[in-house]
């Protein structure tokens, strides 16, 4: 995997090409409607225009130049990144950062909801600009709000086939996009090359403090770098190099449309926007169509980029204990490109209802930002421990530098607070994702602490005793246990149990299989240890957490590779094959666990376990979770006595 990890890093033109495509469409396609939510319908003047683009530029200075670009982008996970891979580098140097884990996992998953109807819905609107669709295209109306959800409702149905086909047009595209940015934005600064004053930082500050009721103008500023948590995220696509040297150009494109807008309101004859949008007035009325075009192209790749990065980030959930096991497809041969039914239609509901809700981009920028502020207050704390404790950095310098960031985002955070009654009905969606995550993690750390081990070694005699007794019907030729101990000499209690308890499975050879999740991404490799010869035999099957466990091909795979070698002496052993049925005789033994009727806890404890397995029995069995054939394998409930009752009054009636 290290040669892909220094593939990521190649400079080509292609590379390039590929991160503009993948890294940037959210933040790429914010001049949509940033500067027009912070005009909104207030009184066109210098202090609120000129102020407005100075913070916006700023924001990106500060915000996703030295945070994310230049700060968070070193805290590679061997070229992943993303907040579980930020935490899988620093969960050992403190047990609550699970929490802000938790929150910003939650709070990025909820900003795949808005994001593609707000972009969708900005550039379909700017089609009420061109003439004689103003008064058919007009912002909430039936007709618009129908195409918004069509054209989502396309791409979420496209999912499951996969996007290796168009996903090599997107970069192409951005570069029109920026390119087209660029283009418009310096049409209107040559016009009036005044405006670049505004990228002074003492307008901004006019704005602030002077301005009536500047400060909460923050909440719009902020949508200027929502893209950027996403950026840090999406770095295993594309590698550091190739996201800094494209930022040079993004960055450049974004700050000379946001004054070329400036320039135009500036200019123009009204007081007031009038449910103008300055980002498609300000184009030439002959370029208004191929404008509006190559915007809803921008967006829609937005779009999906939010949503593969939710994928992704639902997987490595799954992969560190924190979401339940649900189905995950493949649908290319491409590395790291995945499918998840389920999400794809928690976010399809998701994105249509707020479409429904909202109706246009102006109602739904007024709700947009909190999310995506919270979830860059936790990547800060998450930063600090990395500087810290893995770069080794002078913690006065890390106190300084997380401080600005924490001022900063506390700023944004305060003024995206007053958000909140406008999307009331979004926390709803927050709150079930991260009570998802919080009861998935802490129930399966309870439930971990009754998982005994034993020493393998003193059930030896046992073992080879019941694999030689004829009186007892063979189970299986080769029978295989999934375990969750480390140590080659031990073995979970309940295993033990199964073999030895009620009807003993006798079996030539008994395989213990142990899948290790490793902090390092795309980990594949395994070891075996031979503990009685050619009877009990364990593997550890380390995995990385992007990697889809597939248990069974990678055990049929090892044994292959075990009989080609003549090792183990598997080779000159029957495997339970016959004249009849030319495949090996492999059983699967996966034991689960349900809550017994003995159990007698706590609250809390009551509602976290209760809660854990009914998820569990909504996601995906074990079998599946494993990558286990059904034909192959057998299923075993065992009770989990958690806090058994200790007081039983019942007495003996006498009659």
């Amino acid at each position: 995997m290290k040669s892909n990890y220094k593939n990521l890093n190649k400079v080509t033109i292609a590379s390039l090409l590929v991160a503009l495509g993948i890294i940037y469409g959210d933040i790429g396609t914010s001049p949509l409607y940033v500067l027009k939510a912070v005009i909104g319908e207030r009184k066109i003047n210098e202090t609120l225009v000129y102020g407005g683009v100075s913070l916006i530029f700023w924001t990106l200075i500060f915000q996703t130049t030295v945070k994310y670009i230049w700060l968070t982008l070193r805290a590679d996970n061997q070229g992943e990144g993303g907040v579980f891979s930020l935490y899988a580098l620093v969960r050992r140097y403190g047990k609550m950062l699970v929490i802000p884990t938790i929150i910003g996992a939650t709070t990025l998953l909820a900003d795949g909801i808005i994001t593609p109807p707000i972009s969708v819905a900005s550039a379909i609107e700017g089609l009420n600009a061109v003439k004689g669709l103003e008064n058919i295209i007009v912002p909430g109306n039936t007709l618009t709000v129908g195409i918004v959800v069509a054209i989502l409702s396309a791409l979420f149905f496209f999912q499951r086939f996969g996007t290796h086909l168009i996903g090599k047009a997107f970069g192409p595209i951005m570069a029109v996009w920026f390119g087209m940015l660029f283009i418009v934005g310096t049409s209107q600064i040559i016009h009036f090359p005044d405006v670049l004053k505004a990228l002074s930082p003492h307008y901004g500050y006019e704005l602030l403090v002077h301005y009536p009721h500047g400060f909460w103008l923050l909440g719009a500023v902020f949508l200027c770098t929502t893209g950027a948590e996403a950026l840090y995220s999406d770095l295993g696509h594309c590698g550091i190099k190739n996201i800094r040297i494209t930022w040079i150009f993004v960055k450049i494109s974004l700050v000379i449309n946001y004054a070329g807008q400036a320039a135009w309101l500036m200019h123009q004859n009204t007081n007031t926007l009038n449910g103008t949008n300055p980002f498609f007035a300000m184009m030439p009325h002959w370029f208004l169509l191929p404008g509006i075009i190559i915007a809803t192209a921008a967006a829609i790749i937005a779009s999906q980029a939010l949503i593969s990065g939710s994928y992704t980030l639902v997987s490595e959930a799954m992969n560190l204990n924190f979401w339940p096991r649900v189905t995950v497809r493949q649908p290319s041969d491409i590395k790291g490109q995945i499918y998840i039914p389920s999400v794809n239609t928690i976010l399809w509901v998701g994105c249509v209802l707020m479409i429904l809700y909202f109706k246009n981009s102006s109602h739904m920028e007024a709700a947009y930002g909190f999310s995506i502020t919270v979830a860059m207050m936790m990547t800060t704390i998450l930063l600090y421990f990395f500087l810290v404790y893995k770069l080794k950095w002078n913690r006065i310098y890390v106190v300084a530098i997380v401080g600005i960031f924490a001022i900063i985002e506390t700023s944004f955070f305060i003024a995206n607070v007053a958000k909140i009654r406008e999307r009331w009905m979004f926390l709803f969606f927050e709150l079930f994702i991260f009570m998802v995550m919080y009861v998935w993690y802490y129930a399966r750390r309870i439930n971990n602490r009754f998982v005994k081990f034993a020493d393998l070694g003193k059930y030896t005699p046992q073992l080879i005793e019941l694999s030689e007794d004829d009186a007892i019907p063979k189970f299986s030729t080769h029978l295989i246990y999934l375990t969750k101990a480390n140590s080659r000499t031990q073995i979970e209690e309940k295993i033990i149990k199964s073999i030895f308890s009620k009807k003993p499975k006798r079996a030539d050879v008994y395989w213990f299989v142990h899948v290790h999740r490793t902090e390092e991404p795309f980990t594949m490799n395994y070891n075996i240890s031979e503990l009685i010869d050619d009877k009990v035999i364990k593997i550890n099957i380390n995995l990385g957490f992007r990697i889809q466990p597939r248990t069974e091909l990678y055990f049929k795979k090892i044994v292959q590779e075990l009989v080609a070698n003549k090792e183990l002496n598997l080779h000159i052993r029957p495997d339970g094959s016959t004249k009849y049925n030319p495949d090996p005789d492999f059983k699967f033994v996966v034991i689960e666990k349900f809550l017994s009727v003995e159990n007698e806890m706590a609250l809390r404890d009551g509602i976290l376990l209760n809660a854990y397995f009914f998820l569990k029995n909504l996601g995906q069995s074990d079998e599946k979770a494993f990558g286990l054939d059904k034909s192959d394998v057998i299923v075993e409930q065992v009770p989990l006595i958690y806090q058994p009752i200790q007081k039983i009054e019942l007495e003996r009636s006498l009659k």
